[in-house]
């Protein structure tokens, strides 16, 4: 089933809904879309009734200049399971998508959650201990990321491009690859990318990170290139959560046969 749901006057959200059984929600990462999912959908939704969301001013549903941060996206995350009449899903968030699950945490608790799964995503992306805590980059490539390349629908373009090269995957991205990437982030016009940019970089999780391990059951896949600095983080700060180590930024599309015996081994546990 493909719907929309309106989580505020003049606001819809696009939400797909596949399968039975128990639920699992799939929140994408900034600027993306449910079709990041893809293969996790076809994959997942022959066991458990599985849910993939854009974001407010994500992908196909409505951009909209007020409400682009994720305060308001935890909001939005609770009213679309309300419409759905979704009880005790597991949330599965990636990359700013993690946020989002945080949000909901801090906001609604953990109490109708069966689980959770981070896709690489610090709970608190600065830090003036860059070099010891496990942050989403130094604060002047990340000031630079906003003011050089946030301001224009080319600077868009190049920003995604490069990031989805250098940390996204593990191998060389053909030309078709690529563009379907790049493609999916302009849906997101520029000056709300931005919006979104700077709320997640300025946002601080660690309570609701710190929290919901140990009230729920949790699972953070982290990628390679930063797990010696992610894993000891995450020990101490979730230290009841399972960590596991798996390709790049999206190690869940790359390897994503990899990825699904991961999760299999974790949604195991929880029946």
């Amino acid at each position: 089933m493909k719907t929309y749901i309106e989580v505020e006057p003049g606001v819809e959200l696009y939400v797909e809904d596949h399968g039975a059984g128990d639920v699992l929600v799939f929140i994408p990462g900034f600027t993306f879309t449910t079709e990041v999912f893809s293969r996790q959908v076809d994959h997942f939704c022959k066991t458990h009734r599985t849910i993939v969301i854009d974001p407010r001013s994500h992908g196909r549903s409505t951009m909209t200049v007020h409400g682009n941060d994720y305060a308001t996206h935890g909001a939005d995350l609770q009213k679309v399971l309300q419409a759905l009449k979704i009880e005790n899903p597991i949330l599965i968030g990636w990359s700013f998508g993690c946020l989002t699950v945080w949000e909901y945490i801090r906001q609604f608790g953990t109490d109708d959650m069966k689980g959770q799964v981070l896709i690489d995503m610090p709970p608190k992306s600065l830090s003036h201990n860059e070099n010891q805590d496990w942050v989403e980059g130094k604060l002047d490539d990340m000031a630079a990321a906003y003011t050089n390349y946030l301001r224009n629908p080319k600077g868009q373009r190049d920003f995604i491009s490069a990031y989805a090269n250098s940390v996204m995957v593990q191998r060389d991205l053909t030309e078709e690859e690529l563009s379907w990437l790049v493609e999916q982030s302009l849906t997101t016009p520029y000056y709300i990318a931005a919006n979104l940019f700077s709320s997640g970089l300025f946002s601080d999780y660690r309570e609701e990170a710190a929290s919901g391990s140990q009230q729920i059951p949790t699972l953070y896949v982290v990628a390679e290139h930063w797990s010696s600095t992610a894993r000891p983080y995450l020990n101490k700060l979730a230290p009841k959560a399972a960590v596991d180590v798996l390709g790049g930024h999206m190690m869940f599309w790359e390897h994503h046969e990899r990825f699904h015996t991961l999760m299999e081994a974790f949604l195991a546990k929880q029946t």
